[in-house]
């Protein structure tokens, strides 16, 4: 059985390995993909930057990263999101070359009012996938604490960016599958295990049921039942649940996941990036591609920082 070590490293290096494999393709449709296949990293596509680079769904975990490494503080993180719009702080090569609508517009937010709380948007249009990306730290941060708190601190940091009920809850549910596989529960029992905590859990709040009906295919126990026709992989947070789910359940190896999920089209970084993490941290640091790992940009920084964040998490 893998050790909380290399299930930390295996999330958090899968997790930048799939949305570096998936940067220089994002935006290709899925025909164009199923014609022409990643297979392998590569580089100078959309963004026109090397092999390796990894994009803002990186940048902002490990913002996230740095932030835990001295205990939970909201405005800290919500300074770091800040630091790396405007000072390239946890960038791959010193500038921002990848930012969504909303999460400019709350960063902005949280730079008038100082106001974490206060920055997110909280419309129904405003449920992009931007706080899902980050995510995969409060797992490790969490795995402790009573579902409660668990979901208070999802909601907070999730809200920093993004604030509607779907996207904290589908950071919630996330955060809920990756701690039952932290736990070492196979996958298919963490799904299982997961849809009974979430179910429970948003009921038990009373979520809006027009909100709850957009979990049903994550949430009805048998996504891994579906074709890829029924998985999107837009840039629509419970699209990129579903697909990182999906993903996981429908193959068997680190590299045949997150080579799936870009291979889906669409956000392709970010569909890996989410899929990555939960494949890395089921199948272990040692899953990983080697040569994949040493092609990341800023690879040693990225490194030490995964052991900062465990060494900080562990004490």
């Amino acid at each position: 059985m893998l050790d909380f070590k290399n299930r930390l490293k295996g999330g958090i290096i899968g997790s930048c390995v799939g949305d570096a494999l998936g940067v220089p393709v994002e935006f290709k449709s899925r025909p164009f993909l199923r014609e022409n296949p990643v297979s392998d990293m590569t580089g100078y596509g959309t963004y026109r930057q090397p092999p390796g680079t990894w994009s803002d769904d990186s940048s902002m975990t490990f913002c996230t990263m740095e932030s835990l490494c001295n205990g939970y503080d909201l405005d800290d993180i919500a300074n770091n999101f800040s630091k790396w719009r405007y000072e390239s702080f946890w960038t791959p090569f010193g500038i921002v070359f990848d930012i969504g609508i909303s999460t400019t517009k709350a960063i902005i937010q949280y730079k008038n009012t100082n106001d974490p709380r206060k920055s997110g948007n909280n419309d129904e249009r405003s449920n992009g996938n931007g706080s899902l990306m980050r995510i995969l730290p409060l797992a490790f941060y969490l795995k402790d604490f009573p579902v409660e708190k668990r979901f208070e601190i999802i909601s907070e940091v999730s809200s920093i960016t993004h604030a509607h009920i779907r996207s904290v809850a589908a950071c919630f549910i996330y955060v809920e599958m990756a701690l039952q596989l932290i736990n070492g529960m196979d996958k298919f029992s963490a799904y299982h295990e997961t849809t009974l905590i979430a179910i429970n859990y948003l009921k038990k709040i009373k979520i809006n049921p027009s909100d709850f009906r957009q979990f049903e295919k994550v949430l009805n126990g048998q996504i891994q039942s579906l074709e890829v026709s029924s998985i999107s992989s837009s840039g629509y947070v419970i699209d990129s649940l579903e697909a990182s789910i999906w993903t996981l359940l429908t193959t068997n190896s680190y590299k045949d996941a997150v080579l799936k999920a870009v291979n889906l089209g669409g956000d392709t970084d970010t569909t890996a990036a989410v899929t990555g993490g939960l494949v890395g941290l089921h199948y272990g640091f040692e899953s990983i591609p080697a040569d994949w790992i040493n092609k990341l940009a800023r690879v040693k920084d990225v490194l030490n920082l995964t052991e900062k964040f465990y060494d900080a998490i562990s004490n």
